[in-house]
């Protein structure tokens, strides 16, 4: 264990599962990924941190055929393959209208949709990054579930929203590919900045 890892209390088989030892992956098993599954995954997630708790992230998973013939057809040539593959993808979305929810989900201040997000640009702007730390949580989520997640961000944004978010609330973030690795298909590691690359003391 090297003395990074004995400071953190996380135990080292979870370090690995959630981060050292998990991949990106292009390719799966066919093992399905239950609704069951997504459901843990998500209550595990939900308690990652948003700005006023607004929790902006919205998810379509893409079960049918046609859903998926339609989604394959706005991913980039690149991604197409691995996303008609897999067991389950889920298209990550931010809500703009996220400021509807805030009296109670954050209810020791009510006015905060009408004082904060009045403006339809503010909103969006706080749905895209608060919405992006949940794309991270729902990553790790699935990671913490034994399975991998295969994030893209190569794709006609336009035609994803205008296919699948035709009310015009909600718009993509990501698209993400889940399922079990198959083993025999695993690319190698990039290579992580050191610590004194991104650390600076003011």
């Amino acid at each position: 264990m090297t003395p990074s890892a004995s400071a953190l209390r996380l135990d080292t088989a979870a370090q690995d599962l959630l981060f050292r030892q998990a991949h990106s992956t292009h390719a799966f098993t066919g093992e399905p990924v239950t609704d069951e599954t997504v459901r843990a995954v998500y209550d595990l997630v939900k308690y990652g941190p948003t700005a006023f708790n607004q929790q902006p992230l919205r998810v379509v998973l893409i079960r049918s055929p046609e859903a998926r013939r339609k989604l394959v057809g706005y991913m980039a040539r690149g991604n197409r393959e691995k996303t008609a593959r897999a067991p389950l993808t889920a298209v990550l979305a931010g809500d703009r209208d996220f400021h509807t929810e805030l009296p109670a989900q954050f209810p020791a201040l009510p006015e905060a949709a009408t004082r904060f997000y009045a403006d339809p640009g503010v909103r969006e702007r706080s749905a895209l990054f608060n919405g992006g730390l949940q794309v991270a949580y729902f990553i790790m989520g699935i990671r913490a579930a034994g399975l991998a997640a295969g994030p893209m961000s190569g794709f006609d944004a336009a035609g994803i929203n205008k296919e699948f978010f035709a009310e015009g609330a909600h718009f993509v973030l990501a698209v993400v590919n889940i399922g079990r690795p198959a083993e025999d298909i695993r690319h190698s590691r990039g290579p992580r900045l050191d610590f004194q690359q991104v650390f600076s003391t003011a």
